[in-house]
């Protein structure tokens, strides 16, 4: 897994890359999962992370992962 960080004040703090191929955030790919979707493919579609060399799958899926678990336990908390 290859990880780049960003920290300038023009992109309003600390980003990570989770896609290099295609240049995507954490903090992008954090708010597909926030809009809905549940799944690599569809964040894939909706960002293009995960489409080129695959290597940050596994990134993508345990921020799913986190999501969802934290849906999950909101929903057993209401």
């Amino acid at each position: 897994m290859i990880i780049v960080i960003i920290n300038t004040k023009s992109f309003g703090g600390c980003y990570m890359y989770v896609c290099v191929c295609k240049a995507v955030t954490d903090k992008q790919v954090a708010q597909a999962i926030n809009q809905g979707l549940c799944s690599r493919r569809q964040v894939m579609e909706c960002t293009g992370a995960g489409g080129v060399c695959g290597k940050c799958s596994s990134s993508i899926k345990a921020m799913l992962d986190e999501k969802c678990q934290n849906r999950a336990m909101r929903a057993q908390a209401a």
